[in-house]
């Protein structure tokens, strides 16, 4: 098994292993290769104005983070053009699917970034050109394999002059225009072959050269060479379906039923979980990923562990089938706590209706799984995943439990991702995200920012002014944008706007989203009337970060549209992150291109 992720740098650990995995490779399967080209990999990644085309990288990996494959495209935005550079596969792989499902991502990545094609080099198909009948069998393997796409050679132009008199063996040019059915005109193709020579081939070509070369595509429409390989009648197009790769990680929690509270009028019941799976499944926009264990130590880093003592004793101690509710909130003297347990639950919480039972503490541990579990995929390079829990988390303070949110699973997300770069915090839910910026309230690494209505009117009520703005290392990394009780979805969406223009100010490594669907209209918890398709620009939007993302879910509580608004959020949140669907079918694997020499 291996999946297929793109690689934007190597900032992460497991991305700087597996680009070192691809240089060892460069170095093995193209022997011609410059080793400035090998090491210049990560550079690349980082610096597209110094090397002129904007790389993309995308790698084949397993569980264990072994490199199975790779390919490096290199994009010019303004001529509109993708050249892939190399793709390759383990030398023991051929067959396994991993070559054509690279290509097959490269494909996807063309359309989603509105290219014309595709160009790229292959080595020739004629006998007298090739050094070896091994070498004539695998340069028609390859290009047998392209044709299945409708791709091939670029003919009558000098594109195959040798550089030097006495070389023999330069390659094709290819273009795959996508299954477009424009024709690829002549100054489009004159405008790309410069780029390409003069960028990737400046050591090797003189400005003779490539101006010989260039003027020599005289058709208009360029010509193609007749298929020699695959009958025209039997195209391997087949439709564009969202591939594994391209689906969000979705982590539920697996036990978050156990925490029943039957009690009338109490809203964060299980049916809300039930409700949104129901919408997503069919979907195929995302995956599924068991949940994994973690130390309580995460909860700790973010929360008083007299805190966390509190819940686990009090919620062991609750009878079996009853719920604790606080009644008594005395001025809290760190020194003096209520010794009984009943009455110390308003020591630690902000409310009367967020009660303590014996499922109450394994249900949020459960659900601080879940994000971590989440957390930590994204730390392994997955783009976008889903953390589909309750009970919810974004008013558990540092030592304050409350608005039925026990611990804080986007602040113990955020905070376990903070160990790798800077992360921000966009808390979407109608209702204040008050324990995030309790939190981190004084730490300038996680930036926090929360869209609610204004506390003069809603829940909590005490927190979530617009001039709370942070502490000591933390002053200017909380934003709060209150507003009024009835917006409109213009109105909702330029303050979504306004959030994640400081997002991309602050610059994260991460994003972590915390979900409240409680925006939605006729919601008995809010006031506000965002409908389906508002969430599903509202998550166009949000994706339009590009950012490794975690969303996390807290509100929510109409369950007759909970489902359908989740829906088109992740519809507008996944599109935005993965482009469209692509063909998510692997066929034979095509051999890795040589370099030009």
């Amino acid at each position: 098994m291996f999946r297929i992720r793109r690689v934007f740098d190597d900032a992460l650990p497991i991305d700087q292993q597996e680009i070192a995995q691809i240089e060892q490779t460069l170095r093995a399967q193209f022997p011609g290769i410059r080793e400035q080209d090998v090491v210049s990999l990560p550079a690349k990644l980082r610096s597209p104005l110094k090397y002129k085309f904007r790389h993309l990288l995308f790698v084949a990996d397993d569980a264990k983070g072994v490199v199975r494959g790779f390919a490096l495209v290199a994009h010019d935005p303004q001529l509109r053009f993708f050249f892939l550079d190399y793709i390759a596969t383990g030398q023991k792989l051929s067959g396994s699917g991993v070559g054509g499902a690279l290509y097959e991502r490269l494909r996807h990545e063309a359309v989603a970034h509105g290219v014309v094609g595709i160009f790229f080099e292959c080595l020739p198909d004629d006998p007298a050109e090739c050094e070896s009948r091994e070498q004539y069998r695998q340069n028609v393997a390859r290009l047998r394999f392209y044709e299945r796409y409708g791709v091939r050679p670029i003919i009558n132009t000098a594109y195959q002059k040798p550089v030097e008199p006495d070389e023999r063996g330069s390659p094709y040019l290819l273009f795959d225009g996508l299954g477009g059915a424009k024709p690829l005109r002549r100054e489009t193709v004159r405008a790309a072959c410069r780029a390409i020579l003069e960028r990737k081939y400046d050591y090797l070509c003189s400005p003779e050269y490539v101006d010989e070369v260039v003027a020599s595509f005289r058709d208009d429409p360029v010509r193609f060479r007749e298929p020699r390989y695959v009958p025209p009648k039997s195209p391997a197009e087949r439709p564009f379906q969202r591939a594994a790769h391209e689906r969000a990680l979705l982590v539920v929690n697996d036990k978050h039923d156990i925490h029943h509270i039957r009690e009338r009028g109490y809203v964060e019941a299980p049916v809300r979980i039930a409700a949104i799976l129901k919408e997503l499944e069919p979907t195929g926009l995302f995956r599924t990923s068991k949940v994994k264990e973690f130390p309580e130590a995460h909860i700790r880093a973010v929360h008083d562990g007299r805190f966390v003592d509190y819940l686990k004793r009090a919620c062991q101690n609750v009878p079996a089938g009853k719920s604790l509710y606080p009644y008594v909130f005395p001025i809290r003297n760190t020194t003096r706590p209520p010794k009984e347990l009943s009455v110390r639950a308003g020591y630690y919480c902000i409310d009367t209706f967020t009660p303590l039972n014996q499922n109450a503490f394994p249900a949020a541990k459960r659900a601080v799984d879940c994000a971590l579990t989440a957390a930590e995929a994204l730390l392994g390079g997955e783009r976008l995943a889903y953390a589909l829990v309750r009970p919810p988390g974004h008013h558990a303070e540092y030592a304050a439990f409350g608005g039925f949110c026990y611990f804080n699973n986007c602040a113990v997300a955020a905070h376990h991702l903070s160990r790798t770069g800077p992360v921000a915090i966009v808390d979407i839910d109608y209702h204040h995200g008050n324990g995030q910026q309790e939190i981190f309230y004084e730490r300038g690494d996680v930036l926090t920012v929360s869209i609610h209505g204004h506390p003069g009117f809603a829940y909590p009520y005490f927190s979530g002014f617009e001039d709370e703005r942070g502490a000591k290392s933390g002053n200017g990394y909380n934003l709060n944008i209150p507003l009024p009780e009835q917006i409109d979805a213009e109105r909702y969406r330029q303050s979504l706007t306004r959030a994640l223009d400081r997002v991309r100010h602050f610059g994260p490594r991460f994003l972590v989203v915390a979900l409240g669907l409680d925006t939605a209209k006729a919601d008995p918890t809010g006031t506000w009337s965002l409908v389906a398709r508002d969430f599903e620009e509202n998550g166009r939007l949000i994706g339009s970060l590009r950012l490794p993302t975690l969303v996390v879910q807290e509100g929510g509580y109409r369950t007759r549209t909970l489902g359908i608004n989740a829906r088109y959020f992740f519809t507008g949140l996944v599109q935005a992150t993965f482009g469209p669907p692509a063909n998510g079918h692997a066929v034979a694997k095509p051999a890795a291109r040589e370099n030009r020499k």
